[in-house]
């Protein structure tokens, strides 16, 4: 900010200052923040820069007024010395010889408008060039002035005015003007470091203020962001309570315009979706509704046509194949009936005290003839009862057993336990098995999913097992998961509401 010119053709020695750039902070690595802190912050950035922006140039603004302030003054100060005097001996004209107040440097302070403390100097040089009078605190980097040669008083340097600069000197900074008098060249220097002081209490003021406004600014922001943005909380609420039993639920409508295309293009998607689900259950229900009957005359015929031939003949064996694939569609088809009706929230419970213990118990005692080269524990607390349908219950139970002895190691084990835990019943099914991969424990559940060991052994079972099992589950209020287990293991909870009673 500070100049360097002269006027009227004097050349100054001095010396400059230097100026340090900064190399600019490292931007902040991004960061997974909210949408509301994001825009917090960069309101807050936003308001930082442009209130940094007005401090800079609010700053260098009234640097520059007050400089010009002080030049103005410098440059219109009256000639302290005047001819008539007693000068020096070696003035050649007694009638050039300058005279001084006791204290021109008060003298020039005071019409300088400049506080009485301030730095001010004089330098006069005659017109032989020798000093008639210099300040006790002129700065010592300026030491001489003279004229240019071939310059006249009143002529112009070709390149413009030169009359004011700014030097330093040990004791900071100093403004000078020069001019021609009567009584030879004149120098009058105020010292900035006043002015500098100033500068240094107006940044004060807006190092201590603008942290203080960037902190009001952000509240505000983080405030008003959280108020534009509860409509959306609104919406993702209402969204996570639609299920698939609750498709026919709708939005409401938003007092703001600008969620209602938002919440326009959810309902429709949620009527589609909900056209599609039931035309989906439905088909499912009524094929497996229709299969029913072909598939019980056939297994009846077939069993007849068993009766009819010779015993251990190849016609026998043929029939029996066919009738074991008989039961396996009979089988698929209980299951899609009961999945469709599942999924239409229309499954049908026939709630009872049910003795979970001796459910689990005796499906136990099932496995020990399905795989009996397993080796099985055993940890039932007895006496557990819960309210729900046996058979759906035993089928659960059974779906689990099976599961855990078809996707066994070869002489593997298995690991039962039931007990109750507050106000529900736990039975947790751990077994051995190869490895699983997270895409494989995340489409356990998945109907007709059957991982590729399964298929690679040529393992019997359709994939709708835990599927199955998972409905009924959450049909009797409970839930059943695949918690983590270390490798090698498989580990099933089951979940279900205590009974009362």
């Amino acid at each position: 900010m500070d100049r360097k010119r002269a006027r009227g053709g004097l050349s100054l020695s001095g010396s400059g200052g230097q100026r340090v750039n900064q190399a600019p902070n490292d931007s902040p690595s991004r960061r997974s923040l909210s949408l509301r802190l994001r825009l917090a912050l960069w309101s807050a950035a936003l308001a930082g820069g442009a209130l940094l922006g007005f401090a800079l140039l609010s700053g260098w603004l009234i640097y520059q007024a007050r400089l010009d302030s002080l030049d103005a003054r410098l440059q219109s100060a009256g000639p302290l010395g005047r001819p008539g005097g007693s000068g020096g001996p070696s003035d050649r004209n007694p009638r050039d010889r300058p005279t001084f107040p006791a204290d021109p440097e008060a003298a020039l302070a005071q019409e300088l408008d400049l506080p009485a403390h301030a730095e001010v100097g004089l330098l006069l040089v005659n017109r032989a060039g020798e000093v008639v009078y210099q300040s006790p605190q002129w700065p010592s980097a300026l030491t001489h002035i003279s004229p240019r040669p071939g310059f006249r008083e009143g002529s112009r340097s070709p390149r413009g005015p030169r009359r004011l600069m700014t030097v330093q000197s040990a004791n900071g900074p100093w403004r000078v003007a020069v001019r021609s008098t009567p009584a030879g060249q004149l120098a009058i220097a105020a010292n900035l470091n006043a002015l500098r002081q100033e500068m240094a209490t107006l940044r004060r003021i807006y190092a201590l203020t603008i942290p203080g406004l960037l902190l009001v600014i952000g509240g505000g922001a983080w405030v008003l962001a959280g108020q534009a943005l509860r409509p959306v909380r609104q919406l993702s609420q209402s969204i996570s309570q639609v299920t698939a039993q609750g498709l026919h639920q709708r939005l409401p409508a938003a007092t703001d315009p600008e969620f209602t295309p938002l919440i326009a293009a959810f309902n429709a998607m949620l009527e589609r979706l909900e056209r599609s689900f039931h035309q989906t259950s439905r088909f499912s229900g009524d094929a497996a509704h229709e299969l029913k009957t072909p598939l019980t005359i056939l297994q009846g015929e077939l069993e007849r046509a068993m009766q009819q031939v010779e015993t251990g003949s190849a016609a026998q064996q043929t029939l029996g194949q066919l009738l074991d694939q008989v039961h396996q569609l009979s089988s698929i088809v209980r299951k899609l009936l009961l999945l469709s009706l599942a999924d239409a929230g229309q499954m049908s419970i026939q709630r009872q005290p049910v003795d979970f213990s001796a459910l689990v118990q005796d499906q136990l005692e099932d496995l020990s003839l399905l795989a009996p080269d397993l080796a099985v524990g055993a940890g039932i607390e007895p006496g557990v009862r819960v309210m729900g349908d046996r058979d759906l219950l035993g089928q659960v139970v059974q779906n689990l057993i099976t599961n855990a002895a078809k996707y066994n190691r070869p002489q593997g084990w298995v690991r039962v336990a039931v007990n109750r835990t507050n106000s529900r019943v736990q039975l947790t099914l751990t077994n051995a098995t190869t490895p699983l991969t997270a895409a494989e424990a995340s489409r356990l559940f998945d109907r007709f999913y059957r991982g590729e060991p399964s298929r690679a052994r040529q393992t019997e079972g359709l994939g709708l097992g835990l599927s199955l099992a998972r409905e009924i589950a959450r049909a009797h209020g409970g839930d059943l998961v695949l918690t983590p287990s270390p490798a090698g293991e498989a580990r099933f909870e089951l979940h279900l509401p205590l009974s009362s009673n």
